[in-house]
């Protein structure tokens, strides 16, 4: 009965890998908008677009790491006397001065087609360990820092009628993990972003997709790296790290496609398959294969479930054994 249900699984992956288009949509002469494209996987979506011919415009708030960004970025540019790589150093948590600056940039180089929102950051630990400061910080640039460049941007999208937004979330948009209660909290909230905006607007032929990227190795990460607990690094570590050209391919690639989810990896295949709820239809066969195999991922899931709780139990444990032995050494 398992190999059975595993059957339609193996097929649509199999299928997705081999038979999907690798090559990217063509994006010439389009031009392209990152918000938080000076590093990371945001930097990398940017060079991929300028690979491919496109204007690129990125966006953060750091200028010494949007000059040294746009460098790079130029260096993959095709057709460096056609294309228009630009950057804007401006705050996204501030609606006004996002909004001007899209406009302004819509002047200057043309009609965005696309907007990559990639600004955000984690900062691991348990949750009553978090300062108020740390908490908004974290709210502001993961929510705010996505909704406002979104809002600004519709408008001219449903006029236009043409246009794709792209959110980047996590895995853990879709489950909870040890150290990441704020993060995840915020990266949840881009889904219900995700599947709300897409339904206002479909209609208008503007497309989104929800970016669900494992860990990869970006300047980020590392920083994450420095604030997690010991916990969170073990679970982590059950995954796979990877490159961030690889996801910044799959997330524009989904995007261009028009698929509302863009994941990488098998955990990432069992996470949104089995956390689709009332996420878009793209077609049947979707619906069939995640129907024949949701069973058998809830339980694949549970397994995974299990060797984290035991992670955590495990480290719990040897935390109480050194306080025992700290304070047995304390008074002998």
């Amino acid at each position: 009965m398992v190999i059975f249900l595993l059957i339609p699984c193996i097929i649509y992956l199999l299928v997705r890998k081999y038979f999907s288009k690798k090559d990217i949509k063509n994006v010439a002469n389009k031009h392209i908008v990152v918000i938080g494209g000076s590093s990371g996987i945001g930097k990398s979506i940017a060079q991929l677009a300028a690979k491919n011919n496109a204007h690129v415009t990125i966006i953060a708030r750091n200028i010494d790491k949007l000059t040294q960004a746009i460098d790079d970025i130029r260096k993959c540019s095709v057709n460096l006397s056609e294309q228009r790589i630009s950057y804007v150093s401006v705050d996204v948590t501030n609606f006004e001065d996002i909004e001007n600056n899209l406009c302004e940039i819509e002047e200057t180089i043309g009609p965005i087609y696309m907007l990559v929102n990639c600004a955000g950051f984690a900062v691991c630990g348990e949750m009553e360990n978090f300062s108020v400061n740390q908490i908004k910080s974290l709210i502001n640039i993961n929510i705010l820092g996505t909704i406002y460049p979104i809002k600004a941007i519709i408008p001219k999208f449903k006029q236009r009628k043409e246009g794709i937004i792209v959110l980047t979330g996590s895995l853990v948009s879709l489950f909870g993990m040890y150290g990441y209660s704020i993060y995840s909290s915020c990266k949840f909230a881009l889904r219900g972003l995700a599947e709300s905006i897409h339904m206002e607007l479909k209609p208008f032929g503007v497309t989104v997709t929800l970016a669900l990227p494992p860990d990869t190795d970006t300047p980020g990460f590392h920083e994450e790296n420095k604030t997690k607990p010991i916990e969170t690094s073990k679970i982590s570590a059950m995954g796979t790290l990877y490159d961030p050209d690889e996801v910044a391919k799959k997330i524009l690639q989904d995007a261009l496609d028009g698929n509302f989810f863009s994941y990488i990896g098998f955990n990432g295949f069992v996470l949104t398959t089995l956390c689709k709820g009332f996420s878009p239809v793209r077609n049947f066969i979707q619906i069939f294969v995640e129907s024949a195999v949701i069973g058998l991922i809830r339980f694949i899931s549970a397994f995974y479930v299990v060797q984290m709780q035991k992670i955590v139990q495990h480290c719990f444990d040897e935390k109480e054994q050194k306080k025992k032995e700290q304070s047995k050494n304390k008074y002998s």
